[in-house]
C-alpha cells in the first residue's frame, strides 16, 4: 500500500526524469556521427543563435511582468547573463575567433573552466531565491564565489591539473541547495491547502536538469570528443525556455506569507499562542466545529491564516497547533476534510461525477482529487464507490 501511494505521488517526476535521461543518451549516441567541421561551423553556431534567442526572450518576460516577485527579477537576471555571455561566443566566432571559447579544443582551458563554471552558478541562483527567499545577497554569493577563483588561480600557478575539482565545485553548490528541498515543501504544506500553484516538484525538476546540464559540463571537462558540447547546448536550450515558462505562471508563496505577516503585525496586535491544555481544547473544538459548519476547505485558496477567524493565533501558532493537536501539517489536515466531504457526496449522490466532486470539495482538478484520494483511503476513487455500493 505504502509503495502504491509513493507511486501515485511521485510517478509524474519519474516519468520527468527517465524522459530526459533517454534524451540526453540518444543525443550523446547521435552526436558522435556529427562531423567536427560541420559541428563547429554550423551547429554550434545554431544552437548558441537559439539559446541567446531564447534567453533575450525569456529576459524581457520576467522583467515586464515581474509584478514586483525578486524570483523572477532573479531568473530574468540570470537570462541576461547567459544571453551576454553566447552574445560573446557568436561575435568571437564570427569576428575575431578566441581560444577559449574554441568549442571545438580537446581539452578545456582554465578560462572555459572558470567561464563554464559562473554561468552555473547563475543556474543556482533561481532556486536559491525559491528555496531561500533573500538569503543570497553579494556577500554570500562572492562567499560562493570565491572557493571557484581561488581553484582557478592554483590551476594556473599549481603543476597539478586541477580541471576535475575545478568541474565539480558547482556540484557542492547544488547539494547544499537540494537539502532545503524538504523544508520548503513542509512549509508549503504548512501554509497552503493547495500546492498547485506552487508546484513543490517543479524545483526539484529544475535541480534535476540542472544536475544533467553539470553532467554534461563535466564530460566537457573530462571528455575528448569533438561533439562534447552538442547534448549540453540544446538541453541548456530546453531548460531555459522551460523554466521560463514555468516561472512566469508560478505564484510565489513566500510573497503571500511575508505580506501577510507584516499586515497582521500592523492589525492584528492582540493575536497570540496557545497558552494551557483546557485553552487547547477549547480552540480544537471551536476549529472543528468551524471546519464541519462552515466547510471553509471546499475553497481551493484556503490557507493557514484563514484559521485566524476562530483561533486567535500568529501562523506560527497556528501552524504549531495544527502539529501538536492533529500531528501532521495544514496541507494534510484541510485534504482530510475534503476527502470525507468527497466520501459524503458519494454516498448521497452515486451518479455525481469525478470533476464535479473534486471542484465542490476544494480541488483544484481530478488529477489532484484522485491521486490524495488514493494517497489517504488507499484505494482510487472508483475502487472506493465500487466496494462501498456492492457492500
Amino acid at each position: 500500500m505504502v509503495g502504491m501511494r509513493q507511486f501515485v505521488k511521485y510517478q509524474s517526476g519519474v516519468i520527468f526524469c527517465l524522459s530526459l535521461t533517454a534524451c540526453v543518451v540518444v543525443s550523446l549516441w547521435l552526436s558522435q556521427w556529427i562531423p567536427t567541421a560541420y559541428f563547429d561551423n554550423v551547429v554550434t553556431p545554431i544552437l548558441v543563435v537559439c539559446t541567446t534567442t531564447v534567453a533575450l526572450v525569456g529576459a524581457w518576460l520576467m522583467f515586464r511582468h515581474s509584478d514586483g516577485l525578486r524570483i523572477r527579477k532573479a531568473w530574468g537576471s540570470t537570462l541576461v547573463v547567459w544571453a551576454l555571455a553566447d552574445g560573446a561566443y557568436l561575435v568571437c566566432w564570427v569576428a575575431a575567433p578566441l581560444s577559449v571559447m574554441n568549442m571545438g579544443a580537446y581539452q578545456l582551458t582554465t578560462h572555459e573552466l572558470l567561464i563554464g563554471n559562473l554561468l552555473g552558478w547563475t543556474l543556482l541562483v533561481y532556486p536559491t531565491e525559491a528555496l531561500r527567499p533573500q538569503w543570497l545577497n553579494g556577500k554570500r554569493a562572492l562567499l560562493q564565489l570565491v572557493p571557484m577563483i581561488a581553484l582557478v588561480a592554483l590551476d594556473y600557478i599549481l603543476p597539478v591539473n586541477l580541471a576535475p575539482v575545478i568541474a565539480l565545485y558547482p556540484f557542492v553548490l547544488l547539494g547544499l541547495l537540494i537539502t532545503h528541498v524538504r523544508a520548503y515543501k513542509i512549509w508549503c504544506e504548512e501554509n497552503f491547502s493547495t500546492l498547485d500553484n506552487f508546484d513543490v516538484q517543479w524545483i526539484m525538476r529544475y535541480l534535476i536538469m540542472l544536475m544533467l546540464v553539470g553532467c554534461m559540463y563535466l564530460y566537457l571537462c573530462l571528455s575528448h570528443s569533438h561533439t562534447r558540447g552538442f547534448t549540453q547546448l540544446w538541453l541548456v536550450i530546453i531548460m531555459l525556455a522551460y523554466s521560463t515558462e514555468k516561472i512566469l505562471f508560478q505564484r510565489d508563496p513566500w510573497k503571500m506569507v511575508l505580506h501577510t505577516d507584516l499586515t497582521d503585525s500592523q492589525e492584528s496586535s492582540e493575536v497570540q499562542g496557545v497558552t494551557g491544555e483546557s485553552e487547547s481544547a477549547k480552540f480544537r473544538a471551536a476549529l472543528e466545529q468551524w471546519m464541519e459548519a462552515g466547510k471553509p476547505y471546499c475553497n481551493p485558496d484556503f490557507r493557514l491564516i484563514d484559521l485566524q477567524q476562530v483561533l486567535p493565533m500568529n501562523r506560527t501558532y497556528l501552524s504549531q497547533f495544527i502539529h501538536r493537536e492533529y500531528d501532521c501539517t495544514f496541507y494534510q489536515f484541510v485534504n482530510r476534510y475534503r476527502i470525507e466531504e468527497a466520501q459524503r457526496l458519494k454516498m448521497k449522490q452515486p451518479d455525481i461525477k469525478l470533476a464535479e466532486m473534486s471542484v465542490r470539495c476544494g480541488f483544484s482538478s481530478p488529477t489532484v482529487f484522485t491521486r490524495t484520494f488514493t494517497a489517504i483511503v488507499g484505494v482510487t476513487p472508483r475502487q472506493w464507490a465500487k466496494k462501498i455500493h456492492s457492500a
